[in-house]
């Protein structure tokens, strides 16, 4: 639809250049103008001359016909300038379309930017006006990525409505190694709350009627407390408060949620403390899981090995304490001490807190009657042994058994019994704790052992410092396992009867255990 407005002299701009649309065999360029988030004093001079030199003009909206893009660059639209309304056939209600709603939006876009394609092979230039930015969360990139690649394209950056929002509740975002995260409101819930948990900042986009379920991830992830609420930043009728505070039923499409910098506040002091065990995963950070990330953000206070605590960013207001391997009783007592005295505690472990790890001294600890009203939560990890199946193939893809070879809690001779049960019962071992400087001679005498039960050429991962800088996974027969090379940074998985190697055409082995069983096991198994 074509309509004229008021002439109006813009700055800069040559209005006799205009007098009507260029023609000619020369096609026209794009321009997808990025207003701002509101207020038109927040368009950039670059969007006003790239009105000025279009001679078409479009803009989305709904069914109503109204435009807040155009409302915004009102004054610069000249009555010589031809305007393109692309209204939209539909915005969340339901739709007979034989492609459901995203088939009705696409046609539309089809529609729309053929219609821009008719002025641009006729020579003229077309300004695509989007609030905001055009192509952050823009009506405009349908557009672009329809057009783009056939005609000269300029995208005039405008300022977000993310900044427009951080600016107007006075807010830093992100500083120092601060994290931003966008969302969409329009997120399934838990979504939402893995996506908040996980991160130190955020905003998120679309509230409208998502809004209680962006409140329920907020509260779920102790995050509201924190969270403020933005309506129209930037316009008239703008309106911020405490996101608790806001009644859903007044929550419109153009308003956000903010989770602004926490250097200067650091994490929160809860009303009553709690101890998190936290699993970091065998190596890294792309090990952790959402719910630990954000765990271990929300925390007051940090307590582990200091290997572990390494691999966990330093996090302003937040207090770490460091300590040695062997003192895990101690370490959980002084965590729990913390939280008994208000601090949010995350005991930080490696691969799962549950597996050989810290969960267990915790909880020990916490049984005691003096911390019994501490509240303890553990929170799972990528195990070391999952983490070196996946690396080999799927050596655990059947029964297994999981045993530590480190003698220091408990006797060798209880080990070797456990072995021989395994062994016997034909089950896949994932071994931990294989070796270290004092404890030299445990995989020699676990591969001897064995082999009394295993065939020599039973399949053995040989994973180590998986997720590390020296990862190392190789997969080679029992028999030709070497004791020396295998330390405390190694973990083992020793295939049953049934777990094949298999060289692939990369030259990769790969080993498996299949799922099904033989109904008439071999060499005695059981």
């Amino acid at each position: 639809m074509s309509t004229h407005v008021s002439r109006e002299t813009v700055p800069g701009a040559d209005p006799a250049a205009h007098t009507g649309p260029r023609t000619g065999p020369r096609a026209g360029k794009l321009y997808g103008v990025g207003l701002g988030p509101g207020d038109p004093s927040l368009m950039t001079l670059r969007a006003v001359e790239a009105i000025a030199q279009a001679d078409v003009v479009a803009y989305h909206c709904a069914r109503h016909g109204r435009s807040i893009a155009r409302s915004i660059a009102a004054k610069h639209i000249r009555e010589d300038h031809v305007e393109e309304r692309l209204m939209y056939p539909l915005t969340v209600e339901t739709t007979d379309h034989p492609g459901g709603y995203r088939g009705a939006l696409n046609d539309f876009y089809e529609e729309a930017s053929a219609r821009l394609a008719a002025h641009l092979d006729a020579g003229r230039t077309v300004a695509v006006l989007a609030e905001g930015d055009p192509l952050f969360y823009g009506s405009y990139q349908h557009m672009h990525k329809r057009l783009a690649h056939r005609y000269e394209t300029e995208v005039v950056p405008g300022v977000t409505s993310v900044s427009a929002a951080a600016a107007t509740i006075g807010k830093p975002l992100v500083e120092a190694e601060e994290i931003l995260t966008i969302i969409p409101g329009t997120l399934p819930e838990d979504e939402l709350a893995a996506r908040l948990a996980a991160t130190d900042s955020a905003v998120v986009m679309k509230l409208g009627r998502t809004f209680p379920a962006v409140r329920r991830a907020l509260e779920r992830t102790d995050r509201l407390a924190d969270a403020h609420y933005v309506e129209r930043a930037t316009m008239e009728g703008r309106r911020t408060a405490p996101l608790a505070d806001v009644d859903p039923d007044s929550v419109p499409y153009f308003s956000v949620a903010v989770l602004p910098s926490r250097v200067d506040t650091g994490p929160a002091v809860p009303e009553r403390g709690e101890v998190v065990v936290v699993g970091t995963g065998p190596a890294g950070p792309q090990w952790l899981t959402p719910e630990s990330r954000g765990a271990l953000a929300s925390a007051t206070d940090l307590v582990g090995y200091t290997t572990y605590l390494d691999r966990v960013p330093v996090r302003p207001g937040q207090q770490r304490h460091g300590s040695d391997n062997k003192v895990e009783s101690e370490r959980a007592e002084f965590a729990l001490d913390l939280a008994r005295r208000g601090r949010r505690v995350a005991v930080v472990s490696g691969g799962d807190p549950g597996v050989f790890a810290m969960a267990t001294a915790v909880l020990e600890v916490a049984s005691q009657e003096e911390y019994a009203d501490v509240p303890v939560r553990v929170l799972p990890g990528v195990t070391a042994a999952n983490a070196a199946a996946a690396k080999a193939g799927a050596p655990l893809g059947h029964d297994y058994a999981t045993i530590s070879l480190s003698d220091r809690l408990k006797p060798w001779e209880v080990i070797a019994e456990r072995l021989r049960a395994a062994a016997a019962a034909d089950l896949v071992l994932a071994l931990y704790n294989p070796g270290s400087r004092s404890r030299t001679w445990q995989v020699a005498k676990a591969r001897e052992l064995l082999l009394e039960l295993r065939a020599p050429d039973t399949p053995v991962v040989v994973a180590r410092d998986v997720g590390g800088p020296e990862e190392s996974v190789r997969v080679l027969p029992l028999a030709d396992l070497v004791p020396d090379e295998v330390d405390m940074r190694t973990l083992l998985l020793i295939g049953s009867s049934q777990t094949q190697a298999v060289r692939r055409a990369d030259g990769r082995t790969v080993a498996w255990t299949p799922r099904r069983y033989p109904e008439a096991p071999s060499g005695g198994a059981v």
